[in-house]
């Protein structure tokens, strides 16, 4: 399949489930997540969901990094150049929907792609080598290439990997691990 023909079939698949699929399967996504050693890093960079996609629910991920006192990290997205700045996630934050439905910081502390040691990482697909598909504007890529080489990168999905292959670019940034609702799997 192509990428484009995976995300039509993953956006589908998406919009299929219920939103107590969504909210049963992200819980058990954040549980997942519990079993890893992740847990002693300082700099957590999340994705807030897009509600309106049926992305996972990672308000129960950013409950986790609260409880463990750990410095959250948020994104504002720049459709101009399809970058991304970074900003740390506290109680003075204010977040606004971008036009793409995205909850977005106005402003704050912000923070440099270097200085994070762990990535969570949207996506629609993803295959057994760690290879992934997103929206396909490449702002995760160009955002991965600029953080630290033994930063983690850990893509969160709903379901299983795809078995088939598919393109990939020498831009494309490989995961480090994908996490179901039942499962860690490492590449």
């Amino acid at each position: 399949m192509t990428k484009s023909e995976l995300r039509q079939k993953y956006k589908q698949l998406r919009k299929e489930l219920s939103d107590h699929q969504v909210e049963d399967f992200s819980l058990e996504i954040a549980n997942q997540l519990l079993k890893m050693a992740i847990w002693d890093k300082s700099f957590y960079h999340i994705f807030l969901s897009i509600e309106e996609q049926k992305e996972i629910n990672t308000d129960y991920i950013l409950n986790i990094l609260a409880g463990k006192d750990k410095n959250i990290v948020i994104s504002k997205s720049h459709i101009q150049d399809y970058s991304m700045t970074h900003y740390l996630l506290t109680d003075n934050t204010t977040l606004k929907k971008s036009k793409y439905n995205v909850p977005e910081p106005v402003d704050g502390i912000e923070i440099q792609p270097s200085q994070l040691d762990v990535v969570f990482i949207p996506l629609l697909a993803y295959d057994q080598s760690g290879n992934r598909v997103g929206y396909g504007k490449g702002f995760y890529d160009r955002f991965l290439a600029q953080c630290k080489p033994e930063t983690l990168k850990i893509g969160l999905s709903f379901f299983d990997a795809e078995t088939d292959t598919f393109e990939t670019s020498e831009n494309d940034i490989k995961l480090d691990y994908c996490v179901t609702p039942t499962q860690v799997i490492q590449f």
